[in-house]
């Protein structure tokens, strides 16, 4: 079923209940219902590789790991998006009832499109700031060997660390574990250029 996305202003509880009939998902930015792109054979790659590999170093530990169908809430901007992947430390706080929306994460990690790339830099990171758990903010380029690390300090300040070079490795700074871009991009065929 396709979802009539008409230009008026929903409540949070209108979007939930038509996300629930949608067929693709659509994110929610403070009243307006926007449909999300989709994502490439890449893109699905990179985020796949990251879930396994976290998943399976954090197998025992206190962490919950969602990929891409687990919808988050911001309060503050008011946004309800679908992060490609999302680390909580503990259990995970709910929105309401819901059992498929989560407001809590300590990490999230976008990975960049064309059609994405400024939106998960700019506004979307600004949203994901006002959760408090929130610490570190990881996003791949699909199209070339590109990292960044945001890392939230103690002091509150946000720290950017850049990878370039396919033989470095992903140390993340809120999880004790550290990733090669070799295996971030593990399957996908980067362009030289």
């Amino acid at each position: 079923m396709m979802v009539e996305v008409q230009s008026k202003r929903y409540t949070p509880d209108e979007y939930l209940e038509l996300e629930t009939r949608a067929d693709s998902k659509n994110e929610y930015r403070n009243g307006e219902i926007l449909p999300m792109t989709v994502g490439s054979v890449d893109h699905n790659k990179i985020a796949g590789n990251l879930y396994v590999y976290l998943k399976l170093a954090l197998r025992q530990q206190p962490y919950n790991l969602f990929i891409g169908d687990v919808r988050l809430w911001i309060p503050a901007p008011q946004v309800f998006t679908y992060p490609d992947v999302m680390l909580i430390e503990g259990e995970p706080i709910f929105y309401g009832e819901r059992t498929d929306t989560v407001t809590n994460p300590q990490m999230i990690i976008e990975v960049l499109s064309k059609s994405t790339r400024n939106y998960d830099q700019g506004d979307k990171f600004d949203a994901y700031r006002t959760i408090s758990q929130f610490q570190e903010y990881v996003l791949i380029d699909q199209y070339q060997f590109h990292v960044k690390q945001f890392s939230k300090t103690v002091e509150g300040y946000w720290l950017l660390k850049e990878y370039q070079e396919v033989q470095q490795s992903l140390v993340f700074t809120s999880i004790d574990y550290s990733i090669s871009l070799v295996e971030i991009y593990e399957g996908v065929r980067i362009q030289e250029v």
